[in-house]
């Protein structure tokens, strides 16, 4: 299949009606509905997992200008804020006011199953972005190779630090699909290809401020840091930069004393930061693409469309879960020596 666009009873019931909409207005997007399909075409739900990183706020712009473009007709954005409570509360309004799918992208991907299991037991199809739920039937799954984002990271580190030093990892929420496989890939690596690197594991909930304090920690006990991997440059390239600055330890690339940097997310921010040696490179997510084929899935999903394992027509490869499918996208690592390509999302942001 070929995807669009290569993108008394009077009294209760206005009791009921209000608390409805006070549920709508805590949690959603005031006009966020850019429907340009009209009722001829199925209700899709699209909950954003956040807004205080710069690649989620990203993938969001990218959501509401492919709902344009291509005429989706989407309820009304939510936010759930990375909380599950808020998550389930959006999908709730969401069965209740017609989607025939639903788009989310669950950040506690254990706590969303029984969410799941009610959705499927009432026949709408969920597209998970990003996260892969543990648990509960998913129609398909949006995401990259997050153990290769692990394995990249290693790579790149260990090279550069001719297979010896320390790093410190600034690792993403272990509750969640994503951090477990980053983490678990790049220790595997280090283990495997780089026994001379000693690893500092520090678990921040992918919150900056957590990584930086930590991080501050371990530069106070081990000043010869040489090495950082940040799983989410999103929420920890700033504070991480500020940091180093504060302390003197932000040399460029080259410099005596520079700290090696490898991120994940592929922001502008990002390759600014590698363009001036700050950071050595980072794994480009897909934001782009996450919305594109997060919408176009809803929509077959919605149609009663199916799909199967194998590769695709836009060079990824559809795997077969437990409890879904996947379609893995490709995400390529960024270096000084292809930072300014055109093709990257992050150099395309706003235009």
């Amino acid at each position: 299949m070929k995807p669009p666009r290569a993108r008394s009873t009077a009294v209760a019931a206005t009791a009921v009606l209000g608390v409805l909409a006070l549920t709508t207005a805590c949690n959603r997007e005031s006009g966020a509905s850019t429907s340009a399909g009209g009722s001829d075409k199925p209700s899709i739900g699209i909950d954003l997992p956040r807004s205080d990183t710069d690649f989620w706020n990203s993938y969001a712009e990218y959501m509401k200008k492919d709902i344009k473009a291509d005429g989706v007709n989407a309820l009304p954005i939510s936010t759930s804020q990375n909380d599950v409570t808020k998550l389930v509360s959006n999908v709730q309004v969401f069965e209740n006011t017609g989607a025939k799918a639903i788009v989310m992208a669950p950040q506690d991907t254990g706590a969303i199953a029984s969410t799941l299991d009610t959705l499927a037991s009432k026949k709408i199809p969920v597209v998970s972005v990003d996260t892969r739920p543990d648990k509960g039937d998913v129609y398909m799954v949006v995401r990259a190779d997050n153990r290769a984002y692990g394995t990249k990271a290693c790579e790149y580190l260990g090279k550069q630090l001719g297979g010896k030093g320390k790093v410190a990892e600034l690792q993403g929420a272990l509750d969640s699909i994503n951090g477990r496989d980053r983490s678990e890939a790049f220790a595997e690596c280090v283990k495997a290809k780089f026994p001379g690197i000693k690893v500092f594991e520090l678990p921040t909930d992918w919150k900056g401020d957590v990584a930086s304090a930590k991080l501050q920690s371990l530069l106070a006990q081990h000043p010869d840091l040489n090495g950082i991997y940040m799983q989410a440059g999103g929420a920890f390239l700033q504070p991480t930069l500020a940091l180093l600055q504060q302390k003197g330890l932000l040399k460029p690339a080259g410099e005596k004393g520079h700290i090696t940097i490898v991120s994940n997310d592929g922001i502008p921010q990002e390759f600014d930061a590698i363009r001036k040696g700050q950071v050595d490179a980072t794994v480009s997510q897909p934001a782009d693409l996450y919305a594109k084929y997060a919408l176009y899935y809803a929509q077959a999903a919605a149609e009663g469309k199916t799909f199967k394992a194998g590769p695709t027509d836009h060079d990824s490869t559809i795997i077969k879960l437990p409890n879904g499918l996947e379609d893995q996208l490709a995400a390529p690592l960024v270096t000084k020596d292809n930072v300014d390509d055109k093709a990257l999302w992050g150099n395309n942001v706003g235009k």
